[in-house]
């Protein structure tokens, strides 16, 4: 094919690229698309956890449990201190804590007692990350945590354990709703949304399980039963269909 030969089909090529894109965005195509994220089809959710609140709770709890993680279950964000000090002392774990800057763990009073605390993102030699969870998934004993700059990533990843405090009136049914619930809140997309299921651990050596295989091989929830002051995603459902 000669210079101009391919010159023509290139120019044919971008000109029905560009056509294309054209009529992509007309607002009848724009319409359709928001209309369609605007309005996602249901989606079935395990009957399992389809329960009244309180025994939503306790299979969170059963299903953390289950997966590892050790809970606790408190009334207020004030008692976190001590809930967390008689852990670290039931662990044998060092009385020192890097947390996240949030405005319901701050209702606890972190320096009046044996805790030494700051808050930030954690280094590599903080033996213990605090963070706060959006939501609780009743399905699985999920966590759902969104990142932001006062929530970093590495709070739960990165030390060796994790305490990770989450309101009780924010345990969902399912992933379905926790997502609901985060869209509802009109909060802008994070970095990340990670789903953490119990500590870290790997079944590839030796098909043996190993805990803390890449992330913390430690967690500790907290429920605290003080009210979040967001809508209780109880109230919260992206579907009413059962599987």
């Amino acid at each position: 094919m000669s210079a101009s030969g391919r010159n023509d089909a290139r120019a044919a090529v971008m000109a029905r690229m560009r056509e294309a894109l054209q009529s992509g965005r007309d607002g009848e195509a724009k319409e359709t698309v928001r209309a369609r994220l605007a309005a996602s089809a249901p989606t079935l959710v395990p009957a399992r956890a389809d329960l009244d609140p309180e025994a939503r709770i306790q299979l969170f709890i059963d299903q953390a449990k289950a997966v590892q993680a050790d809970v606790e279950r408190i009334e207020r964000f004030a008692d976190l201190p001590e809930t967390i000090a008689d852990y670290f002392r039931r662990h044998n774990l060092p009385m020192r804590l890097v947390k996240a800057t949030d405005d319901r763990l701050d209702q606890a009073d972190w320096n009046g007692g044996l805790l030494e605390v700051r808050a930030g993102p954690p280094e590599a030699d903080d033996p213990v990350g605090l963070s706060a969870a959006f939501a609780g998934i009743a399905e699985t004993g999920t966590l759902m945590l969104a990142s932001d700059t006062d929530h970093p990533t590495t709070l739960a990843f990165l030390p060796e354990t994790a305490v990770i405090a989450v309101p009780s009136d924010r345990i969902a049914r399912a992933y379905e709703d926790a997502l609901h619930a985060f869209r509802q809140a009109g909060q802008p997309l994070p970095r990340s949304i990670n789903l953490v299921t119990g500590p870290s651990r790997s079944g590839d050596i030796e098909q043996t399980l190993q805990l803390g295989a890449h992330g913390p091989k430690r967690l500790l929830v907290v429920l605290v039963d003080e009210a979040s002051g967001d809508a209780p995603i109880a109230d919260i459902k992206a579907s009413a269909g059962h599987q």
